[in-house]
């Protein structure tokens, strides 16, 4: 996404540009002390953000018909009810995700890109992951439990399932806001228009991917939806977050309205 302005291929106008690299569940941490002017975020972080933070109209993660995977040995359960189940923090949307399939598990926090080994080791039952580890944890051993991209598509009408987003401090003003949007906008449109080098980018943050898989990742979460949310990235932050609310696992209703 940020390829158009590592690169320099994207003009910033003055604005200096430094960036970040975190794991999700930091940045979702770093959001609450308001520690990054723009940062990506979990929609279910940024349900507890909206007054600090707006919504930036390009910049989401949606897994259409695929996402977080919920895994275990072959030996394990078959499902999460009443089970042990490694998660990657409490504040990603897999979380919230996987709250909304099933309400009933014990959970215990650990790093995203430990709990393929901690399954296998069998400190949980189940573990559940984000990132490349859907296309990895079939080498550790592990089977799926549930794809809970799949799932949330069965259950809204062929929905995307949202999971991260690019969001901006409201302090900035209009003025600085729709600068850096506009920034934003048109790296991730640089890198979708120069496919092959972002990936080579992108493929030194990648942990061991090879090519194909760098690719196919960055395929899944960098796309159309990604540029610009459309009527169905939309339609789904409202499903996802009125369904959330309503089962009482954010604090209040939050309005889906674009920077």
């Amino acid at each position: 996404m940020f390829y158009g302005l590592a690169s320099g291929a994207v003009d910033t106008g003055g604005i200096e540009v430094d960036q970040v690299l975190s794991d999700i569940e930091t940045l979702n941490r770093a959001a609450f002390e308001g520690k990054y002017e723009v940062t990506a975020v979990s929609f279910h972080a940024f349900a507890h953000l909206v007054d600090k933070y707006a919504l930036l109209p390009h910049g989401a993660s949606m897994g259409d018909n695929y996402g977080p995977i919920v895994v275990a040995r072959h030996d394990g359960p078959s499902g999460v009810k009443g089970r042990k189940v490694a998660i990657p923090g409490t504040l990603t949307t897999a979380y919230l995700a996987l709250k909304l399939y099933e309400p009933q598990f014990e959970h215990v926090v650990v790093p995203f890109d430990q709990i393929e080994d901690y399954v296998a080791r069998g400190n949980a039952d189940a573990g559940l992951l984000i990132h490349e580890g859907q296309l990895t944890y079939a080498d550790n051993g592990l089977r799926k439990i549930v794809d809970l991209g799949e799932w949330w598509a069965q259950r809204t009408g062929g929905l995307p399932l949202p999971l991260g987003g690019n969001i901006i401090r409201r302090d900035l003003g209009p003025e600085t806001i729709r600068k850096v949007s506009k920034l934003l906008h048109d790296s991730i449109e640089h890198a979708l228009t120069h496919r092959k080098e972002a990936v080579d980018y992108a493929q030194q943050f990648g942990r061991g991917l090879d090519k194909e898989r760098t690719d196919k990742f960055v395929g899944m979460y960098v796309n159309d939806l990604t540029l610009g949310y459309g009527e169905r990235g939309r339609k789904a932050v409202e499903r996802l977050m009125t369904e959330a609310f309503e089962k009482g696992l954010i604090p209040g209703p939050v309005p889906v309205e674009f920077a």
